[in-house]
């Protein structure tokens, strides 16, 4: 009777053994597979951003690091670039705003902005841009930011990417071309492009530089404050407002400053026909000493033919 009872226990042991054996195995393959999901175990799971996985995973990947924001995400096509590449911005956001654009801001390694824009969301909640990395204010090397910000600050993101620096190639020398309706000329380099002309516009105190462009590039223009100067009430020097095609260019900056000039570096898109450098004071087309030359010689007519009874008209 015992030996039946050990075998029937033996028997009952085998059993349960077989069927506790996959539950063990299932808990062991279930522990194997969320320890593969964990992208870095030094950093907490809040510090990882989502696309950690995608970057650091064995499939290739050419995108940048995507923000980790969840209303909106931004990324780039690479994640570094040489002088000369284009930038592939893109991203999607949960929301759809009607006729609101979303701003972008590019950084460069110290702050500085480099490319500010407002871009359309289509109605699918994508977005995308491009920016051709060289040129004055692509020079530093290193870690650059692109922000975006579509509506609300509850809807943000930001990604980064890394630059080798750019080293812009300025013409020969500077050229001089003479401003229409004054007596004054205007200095300047540009790269991939051309200056056509200048005129002076006294109704709108600026200057309209029309340009003939083969690619984005640069105009460094220096102007004689005699010619056009921007100041405040107190007299102060104030910024000029500068027009690419009528859109406003926030990227142009002033790069020298004396006595006599002023200088300002612009930045240009292939395309771009006519730039406008607005102030607060513009050379009339007839200055005062002109004007006063043209009084006097009218007044020296008349007197000369009152006295001499010189007719300027023939008499019938």
């Amino acid at each position: 009777m015992n030996i039946k009872f050990s075998g029937f226990a033996l028997l009952a042991i085998l059993i349960g053994s077989v069927a506790v054996i996959p539950v063990f195995a299932q808990t062991a393959n279930s522990q194997n597979v969320t320890n593969t999901t964990v992208p870095n175990p030094t950093l907490p799971p809040s510090s990882v951003p989502p696309a950690y996985n995608l970057l650091n995973s064995n499939q290739s990947s050419a995108m940048g690091t995507a923000s980790s924001a969840a209303a909106l995400t931004v990324t780039t096509d690479k994640p570094s670039y040489n002088d000369g590449d284009k930038i592939m911005i893109s991203g999607t956001s949960q929301d759809y705003l009607a006729d609101t654009p979303l701003t972008l801001i590019v950084k460069n390694p110290i702050g500085n902005i480099v490319k500010i824009d407002q871009i359309t969301v289509g109605t699918d909640k994508t977005f995308s841009d491009s920016v051709l990395a060289t040129g004055a204010l692509w020079q530093s090397a290193g870690n650059y930011s692109i922000f975006v910000q579509y509506g609300s600050s509850s809807r943000t993101a930001t990604t980064t990417f890394q630059f080798a620096g750019s080293t812009p190639q300025a013409s020969s020398s500077p050229s001089t071309i003479p401003v229409d309706g004054t007596s004054y000329s205007i200095t300047y380099t540009i790269t991939n492009g051309k200056v056509l002309d200048i005129k002076a516009d006294t109704q709108s105190k600026s200057l309209d530089v029309t340009i003939q462009t083969t690619g984005d590039g640069l105009l460094t223009i220096t102007m004689p404050r005699a010619l056009i100067d921007a100041k405040k009430s107190d007299g102060t020097d104030d910024v000029f407002v500068v027009l690419n095609d009528g859109q406003e260019n926030t990227q142009a900056n002033e790069t020298g400053t004396t006595n006599t000039d002023r200088t300002l570096a612009i930045p240009f898109k292939n395309g771009t026909q006519q730039i406008e450098i607005i102030g607060t004071f513009v050379i009339p087309e007839f200055g005062p000493i002109a004007a006063l030359v043209l009084t006097i010689a009218i007044i020296s007519i008349i007197a000369i033919s009152s006295k001499t009874g010189l007719r300027l008209l023939p008499r019938y």
